[in-house]
Formats: C-alpha cells, structure tokens, sequence
C-alpha cells in the first residue's frame, strides 16, 4: 500500500448529505482520511494509490457535492 494525500481549496459550504457521501467513499474506494479546514476552505485526503491516483480522488470529492476549486501543492 502507497499512502499519498492531496490538498484542494473548496467553495461553498458543506451540508451533512455531503459529509454522508464523503464517508461512504471513503469506506468504498481506499481513501484513509479525509479532513476539512472550513476557515481556509481546503480539504486534505489521504489515499491508497495503489488503489486510486488523484483525479479519481477529485472526482469522488466532486461526487460528493464538494465544489472543489484548486489542487495545493503539499510542503
């Protein structure tokens, strides 16, 4: 297992049907953490990539009704 995390800015603000969404992906697909940072509006995800890259990962987010907007670069 390869664990790799990637960082988006959202819009908008997230409703419980989205959080409930978000967990059943994250039991679904091999995504290990997601965690939210309202106040500067991104999202970190922790994932398997040997079971997923990373446009899989946005489109999941995207699925969810997350408004994501850019992908950061992680330090």
């Amino acid at each position: 297992m390869t664990q790799l995390e990637v960082a988006y800015r959202y819009a908008g603000t997230l409703s419980e049907a989205n959080m409930r969404a978000i967990d059943a992906a994250r039991e679904v697909y091999g995504i290990r953490r997601v965690s939210f940072d309202s106040k500067d509006r991104i999202v970190r995800v922790e994932f398997d990539a040997s079971r997923l890259k990373e446009p899989m990962v946005a489109a999941l987010l995207r699925g969810a009704g997350v408004d994501i907007r850019d992908k950061l670069v992680l330090a």
